[in-house]
């Protein structure tokens, strides 16, 4: 089994946590993983790039190769075409439905959701609205982690589980509004008809 995935966002999106839970839950499940990083000006709005590589394997590179990845996972969707060119013909994309406008020509809406549609396995996800039905605005990233998971392979109880370890020492509220965001998360996921939703 190998399962190679590309997250991408802007900084300050919770990329990075993304691809921590999704690594410590392949851990969990005996998997090796090999990950890594590109931050750019992560800090002022720009571009945070994560490629993340799990397998039963051995696994030669931390890089996922142009025209590999079985998932990317966006948090917004500008970003998720950017690394279009990595994802694997029979690849998913799951992009969070809300634009991030850090640039002055960001695209229009309309012509960056038809693009992704022309994916034949997407999903676009209104993320914000969910986390804020999960009780935390701020649970977007684990609202994506839910979506994300139908193309995992690894357990939702290992995900939901790794979530919950790790935001253990916050508040129990806090801990549980991130569970049922990645509840919710998946379930938006599943409402999709094969190959992607209208």
């Amino acid at each position: 089994m190998k399962c190679d995935v590309i997250l991408a966002g802007v900084g300050g999106q919770g990329v990075l946590s993304v691809a921590a839970i999704i690594a410590q839950a392949a851990v969990s499940e005996g998997f090796a993983v090999r990950q890594s990083e590109v931050h750019g000006m992560a800090q002022r709005g720009g571009a945070v790039l994560a490629h993340l590589r799990i397998s039963d394997g051995v696994i030669a590179s931390d890089l996922v190769p142009r025209g590999g990845a079985d998932i990317i996972i966006s948090m917004e969707p500008l970003e998720s075409l950017r690394y279009a060119a990595w994802l694997a013909p029979s690849g998913a994309l799951v992009s969070a439905a809300e634009p991030l406008v850090n640039i002055s020509n960001y695209p229009e809406m309309a012509g960056l959701i038809t693009a992704i549609k022309g994916f034949p396995l997407w999903r676009i996800i209104e993320a914000a609205a969910l986390a804020k039905a999960a009780g935390l605005a701020r649970a977007v990233n684990t609202v994506m982690v839910g979506a994300a998971s139908p193309f995992l392979p690894l357990k939702a109880e290992t995900l939901e589980n790794t979530i919950a370890a790790l935001f253990a020492m916050k508040e129990p509220a806090i801990a549980a509004a991130n569970t049922q965001a990645f509840r919710l998360g998946r379930q938006a996921a599943a409402t999709f008809p094969d190959g992607g939703g209208a």
